[in-house]
């Protein structure tokens, strides 16, 4: 059960970053962005690409980060420049996003079997297994990675995107160019899910081409789960709740697996976790005004 939980947290970190994406589109910008599916697969082809030709893992990082950030810029010109509703110009990226990627792998999976990844210097460092080192860096990625985000939303760009999801009228209305906010705002959230996608390949040994088939899902039941157990009271809290989030909804898909349910049906559970987890203010609603008209039957 440990190397179970173990397991799980690793994942968990790991995906931490590419929930901090997600959370950037889906609450700061108020856009369902399809992107993130296409982006987090471009960052494991990139980075399994570049290791498995020779290349540092540093540099297919530092590679897939600039992908990704690509990406989520041509979905922003796609919504801004082209009027096209944002929706459908992620889905339109993420279509050719998979192109893209078969390219870049030349084939549908890359293997990184006793391949050097950014995991290996800490794992000889601190004598530790592959799984420990995992938790090590993506722990502290993760930690700075929220840090950096909390202190870049407090600057005057960072705000004007938090102000173009929250009332894009009134940031038109003070002289900023919405349509800038978006693009950067793309470009952000599918860098940070892309740099998602290349650890996870390096982690796992492998990118495939289809690893980042319902990984919005995943975004998503992890910001809720973040949400709902770890407060939003305050900004960095809301950013560390992500985190913490991606590592719960891991420990939950591995006692679920180690309880016996079948790996086939992980995304239909998750599916239905995201729906419950959507429709709490709509019960909680509908808690209070029945209790409303307990309250009115009992007065009468």
């Amino acid at each position: 059960m440990e190397q179970v939980l173990l397991g799980a947290v690793s994942q968990g970190l790991l995906w931490a970053m590419m929930t901090l994406g997600v959370y950037i589109t889906y609450r700061v910008l108020g856009i369902a962005d399809m992107t993130a599916e296409g982006s987090l697969t471009m960052g494991a082809a990139v980075a399994a690409g570049t290791i498995s030709g020779g290349g540092s893992a540093y540099v297919g990082v530092a590679i897939a980060v600039l992908a990704g950030a690509l990406a989520g810029m041509m979905t922003g010109l796609l919504h801004t420049k082209l009027r096209i509703p944002a929706l459908l110009s992620g889905i339109l990226t993420m279509i050719a996003l998979y192109s893209i990627n078969l390219r870049i792998m030349g084939a549908a999976n890359i293997s990184l079997l006793r391949k050097i990844t950014v995991f290996a210097p800490v794992q000889e460092l601190m004598g530790t297994s592959k799984t420990l080192s995992v938790i090590l860096l993506g722990a502290v990625c993760s930690i700075l990675l929220v840090t950096v985000l909390y202190w870049f939303f407090g600057t005057e760009i960072g705000s004007a995107i938090r102000a173009t999801g929250t009332n894009p009228h009134m940031v038109r209305a003070q002289g900023i160019n919405t349509d800038t906010t978006i693009i950067l705002g793309l470009m952000i959230s599918n860098a940070l899910i892309s740099f998602s996608g290349s650890l996870i390949s390096q982690a796992q040994n492998f990118a495939d081409l289809q690893m980042g088939t319902g990984a919005i899902v995943i975004g998503l039941a992890s910001l809720i789960i973040g949400e709902v157990l770890f407060g939003q009271r305050h900004f960095y809290t809301r950013l560390l709740s992500m985190a913490l989030g991606a590592i719960t909804y891991r420990i939950i898909i591995a006692l679920v697996l180690k309880m016996g349910m079948p790996s086939d049906d992980l995304k239909l559970f998750t599916a239905i976790t995201v729906a419950l987890a959507l429709s709490l203010p709509r019960f909680r609603e509908l808690g209070r005004t029945l209790k409303k008209s307990l309250r009115r039957e009992g007065a009468r």
